[in-house]
Order: structure tokens, then sequence, then C-alpha cells
């Protein structure tokens, strides 16, 4: 849904007083009001005097930066039908994605997460049926947690392998988990267990991993979502079953969870009406 964009103050020159700050500084507000322009034409704001309503300017100084922004292409107009997002805009784009590694955009927040928490917190992706490690960062206490960066795990007995997959269908899941069955990998949670405990992390935002993957290690995970709302990859807490009872690792829930949609953010997602935070019941 496009968001409106909220009203601008006149620029200073646009009802054709003088400007009294520098030019230095006038040069960023013709910036700024440039950016405003595509922002407006991306909202729905299609001829001058669309614009020059949302953004608060006369009609000329609109149509001065509207003309300057076609002839760089950040723009287009055609006759009758108006202004429409250009294709620097489309070329940019790509660049950015290019540009946007998912471990160089997450890694300032997971080293944060794993100061916060003492803990050792994890970045993963999905790798066909496993989830692949991208990045690692030990925590503070004295726990060994045998990962490495390149590891890749089993998705079902993992928080982070659980945490890729949530937005699954339940028949995916179901198929998930019996070919790791057939991998011959000894798991102590059936199957319908299981899918209970994943229907209430999907609703909850974020995964458990209750010992299941290593004897006395627990973990939270939640997903990271692109700009397409799409899971991208997930980040996990994990740390000794001594340092993760019931009560702490519910209070963690929120905390990686906020963590994982600042990357997303970070990753170009855009927050809807996200639910509040549910407590995932254990079966």
């Amino acid at each position: 849904m496009k968001r409106p964009l909220p009203k601008a103050k006149s620029a200073p020159g646009a009802t054709g007083k003088s400007p009294k700050k520098s030019g230095g500084l006038a040069g960023s507000q013709t910036l700024v009001r440039g950016l405003d322009v595509v922002e407006a034409v991306a909202s729905g704001a299609t001829n001058l005097a669309a614009l020059a309503d949302a953004l608060d300017l006369n009609r000329s100084t609109v149509h001065r930066l509207a003309a300057s922004l076609v002839e760089h292409r950040y723009l287009t107009f055609a006759p009758r039908v108006g202004y429409a997002l250009g294709p620097k805009l489309v070329e940019l784009g790509h660049m950015a994605r290019d540009q946007m590694s998912f471990p160089r955009v997450a890694r300032d927040y997971i080293e944060t997460l794993a100061a916060s928490t003492g803990d050792t917190v994890h970045l993963g992706i999905l790798d066909d049926t496993r989830a692949l490690y991208l990045d690692k960062i030990a925590g503070s206490r004295r726990v060994e947690i045998r990962s490495r960066i390149g590891d890749r795990h089993p998705l079902r007995s993992t928080g982070l392998g659980k945490a890729l997959i949530l937005d699954q269908q339940e028949n995916r899941w179901r198929e998930l988990y019996d070919t790791e069955n057939r991998d011959g990998k000894r798991y102590g949670v059936p199957l319908n267990t299981w899918l209970q405990r994943m229907r209430a992390y999907a609703k909850a935002g974020y995964a458990l991993d209750l010992e299941e993957n290593e004897d006395r290690i627990r973990c939270v995970a939640a997903p990271v979502r692109d700009a397409t709302d799409r899971i991208v990859g997930a980040i996990s807490v994990s740390s000794a079953a001594q340092y993760m009872d019931d009560a702490r690792m519910e209070s963690l829930a929120d905390e990686v969870r906020s963590t994982a949609r600042a990357i997303s953010r970070a990753m170009g997602w855009r927050e809807a009406a996200s639910p509040p935070l549910r407590i995932a019941k254990r079966a």
C-alpha cells in the first residue's frame, strides 16, 4: 500500500524571495526537494497540481525540479499521462541489490546482539534442504558451540533452520521432516509434535531449538526478510541450557525478533502493521 507523503514546508526561494542560507545549504535543500518529488511520484502524484499539493510548493518550482529529474532519467514524462518513475531508478535498484551483501548488512546487528546477550549468534540462509551458516559471532560465556561458518545444518532440529522455513506450507514441512528421516539422522521429536510447534512458531515469528540438534544447547531464532517480504535468511542466539531456561528464552525472543526485523529493514523490507510478539506455546 502506498504511504501518504507528509506535507513539506516551502523551500527558501520557492515563493520568489531570495534564500537567506548559504549556497551549500540551499543546494542540499534542492536535493531534498528533488527526492521528495521522486517519492511523491512513487506515491501516485503524477501531475504538477498533485505534486505541488503534496509538497506544498508552487507549480513553477515543482516543474523546474521535475524537469531536471526527467533530464537525468530519474523520472519520465508523457503528455496526458504525466510523470512516472524513470529507468535510472531501475538501474540503481539493481546495483543496490547487487551491492547489498546479506552478511555485510547484518554484521553490526549480530555483533550488537552477541554483546547484549553474551551468547553465540549465527547468521544463515536456506541452502536446498539445509541451513547454511554464513556468519558466527562468539559469545562472552565459556560455552562451546560446535559450528563453523560454511557448515550446513538440519532444518527441523535447529532454531535457525526452522526460522528459515516459517513461511512454507505444512505439506512442505512434512516433506522436509521426512527427508531428514531418510537421511538417517536420529531425532526425538515426533512429526505431529514438530508440526504443532512449527504452527506456533509461524504465528509467533520466531523458532526455538530445545536441545534438539545438540545436547544441552538451546537457541532462539528469527527470520530476516527482504523488500518483497520473503524470508531470505535468519539469525539465532545459542547457549548452554543452563543459561537458557524457559523464562530466558521467552525474554530473548523479543530481542532476537527485533534484531531480525532491524536487519530486514536494512535489506529493504518495509514494516506494515506487524502483529505483536506472541509467545510460542510448547508442545
